[in-house]
């Protein structure tokens, strides 16, 4: 019992640390983040990312997105993926950034969800399907994102009937994947 409340005195300890002084949060978050906790190696990858707490650092913040990416965190495959269509601290690659967008999308990540549809809408890293563009636009529009309710509508301007209830369809029936590592 008492290695109970000593492991549990050492979390409260690392959490409300950090909220109490500032400037002990980066320390715990490192800590963690090289323990193997994929949501603090992705909070760390977007300290590296924005340079809020360390000096700015694509590289190394893709590398902590990268080690969360693989262990199925869709935000880390998120922030994967958008490092490679920008080529910040990789080289801009938009088939490497579809591969862990999907991965985040297929787990219901809203913003993944929009950014497949344009990138299906526009042949960005995969070939052009307004099927496919309009489906992740749909559900990512179903969870309330602006965007992709103005996507929808626009492409939808531009299809027949028949397709759209195709593309609702592939929506309907999407169920989203729970996380898995990629096996890296």
């Amino acid at each position: 019992m008492k290695n109970i409340q000593v492991r549990i005195g050492t979390l409260v300890t690392a959490l409300l640390v950090p909220l109490l002084f500032g400037g002990c949060g980066m320390q715990t978050l490192r800590v963690a983040a090289e323990r193997g906790e994929a949501t603090a190696q992705n909070k760390l990858g977007n300290a590296y990312y924005d340079g809020k707490g360390v000096a700015q650092d694509y590289a190394e913040a893709v590398k902590y997105f990268r080690l969360a990416a693989e262990q199925g965190l869709a935000e880390a495959q998120f922030n994967l993926g958008f490092a490679y269509v920008k080529g910040n601290g990789v080289p801009l690659n938009y088939a490497e950034a579809i591969k862990w967008v999907s991965l985040a999308a297929d787990q219901g990540h809203t913003e993944a969800q929009y950014n497949l549809g344009y990138a299906y809408e526009k042949g960005l890293g995969v070939q052009p399907n307004v099927l496919e563009a309009y489906k992740w636009f749909n559900l990512a529009a179903a969870k309330g994102d602006q965007g992709s309710v103005e996507h929808r509508d626009n492409l939808a301007t531009h299809m027949t009937p028949e397709l759209i209830t195709m593309g609702q369809k592939l929506a309907t029936d999407f169920a989203p994947k729970k996380a898995a590592s990629t096996g890296k």
